[in-house]
């Protein structure tokens, strides 16, 4: 074999070797999510302005991948199957375009988007689970809070909110939790109305 024939291999090789490895090694790209709400009952209450917190959001399910189930003390995460975003700024968005439909006389926003305002409400939210129990039900555990200022009081209320999940795929998963936190944001807004 000649120089320039050895020379000319070699360079093959080491274009060819990263691109047969990455072809290997790579897996196939992540289907993303997200949570949608349908539309809800109006109501003709409510505070002027109304300022969401950031989410408080449990910390296991704080991840790009979306948490199938914490039952039995087993941690089932869908690996390939991620949010289309961060959960908890999505849960934000999504009440945020809830509540303003269910309240069309309040202007609703959120703590960590541009607009600033002195609100007559603040509402807070914790969830503390959002994934499927061992029956096959998902499950949405919320807490939330409160503070109107004008004038000053407060009222809190625990959501425990069980929905089937209408076919055993993380699609189906998607579904239910989007019904969840559709029934969520129907209290949160009987809530804002106290």
């Amino acid at each position: 074999m000649t120089s320039q024939a050895l020379t000319n291999r070699r360079h093959f090789l080491a274009l060819a070797f990263p691109t047969v490895a990455a072809a290997c090694g790579s897996s196939p790209d992540p289907s993303l999510y997200i949570l949608t709400i349908k539309p809800g009952p109006v109501l003709q209450g409510g505070p002027p302005i109304v300022q969401l917190r950031e989410i408080g959001l449990a910390r296991y399910l704080d991840r790009r991948e979306i948490v199938r189930s914490s039952d039995g003390n087993r941690l089932d995460v869908a690996y390939n199957d991620w949010w289309g975003e961060s959960l908890g700024a999505m849960l934000a968005r999504v009440l945020v375009v809830g509540l303003s439909q269910r309240l069309p006389n309040s202007s609703i926003y959120s703590e960590s988007g541009a607009i600033a305002s002195d609100p007559n409400a603040i509402l807070a939210v914790n969830i503390q689970r959002l994934d499927v129990d061992q029956s096959g039900i998902l499950q949405l555990l919320a807490q939330a809070n409160v503070e109107f200022n004008r004038p000053r009081k407060s009222a809190a209320r625990t959501f425990m909110i069980a929905k089937p999940v209408p076919a055993a795929t993380i699609a189906g998963h998607v579904a239910a939790a989007s019904d969840a936190v559709g029934e969520l944001t129907d209290g949160l807004a009987a809530l804002l109305q106290r």
